[in-house]
């Protein structure tokens, strides 16, 4: 069985995208789903390359039943392209970045991941890198409600069959 492979990005990879990572994991794990998936994120900047997850990240996701503190930030390289089935970008600046530098072929991979949970009204999951616990929290909701609206999608329309079937 080939596995669906999905890759969420952000600027850095130690907020947004390894919670988008941890919280999806969890989901598809709930759902007896994981062997459906390859699941990896990763950030458009070398900054935090090796790094573990931001720790006010790690804190929250913890609170929520979700482990992220063994995932290490990585860079986008263009290889991934073609390694991913799915490319979820966090915001309008990363989702540029992206398309800027994908190949034709491969464009219609790349989405906003908040596309997935259009009832909250926005495409954007803001950073909170620079902000307090509640931005964190905030992140945690948003990625929630995309994680379900994602998987409910996959199920849907058939890319993915429920073992409850």
């Amino acid at each position: 069985m080939q596995k669906v492979k999905v890759l969420f990005v952000c600027m850095g990879n130690i907020c947004r995208s390894p919670t988008a990572e941890g919280v999806f994991t969890k989901l598809v794990h709930e759902r007896d789903l994981a062997h459906h998936f390859s699941i990896d994120s990763a950030g458009t900047h070398a900054y935090h390359v090796g790094d573990a997850p931001d720790r006010r990240a790690e804190k929250a996701a913890g609170e929520r039943g979700v482990d992220i503190s063994h995932l290490r930030a990585r860079k986008f390289v263009l290889g991934d392209f073609e390694d991913f089935e799915y490319i979820l970008a966090m915001d309008g600046d990363n989702y540029a970045i992206l398309s800027s530098a994908c190949p034709a072929p491969h464009r219609h991979k790349i989405n906003y991941f908040l596309d997935y949970a259009p009832h909250l009204g926005t495409r954007e999951v803001p950073d909170p890198y620079y902000g307090g616990a509640y931005g964190f929290e905030r992140v945690l909701d948003m990625v929630e409600a995309a994680s379900e609206g994602f998987l409910n999608e996959l199920l849907e329309t058939g890319k993915i069959k429920s073992n409850k079937q």
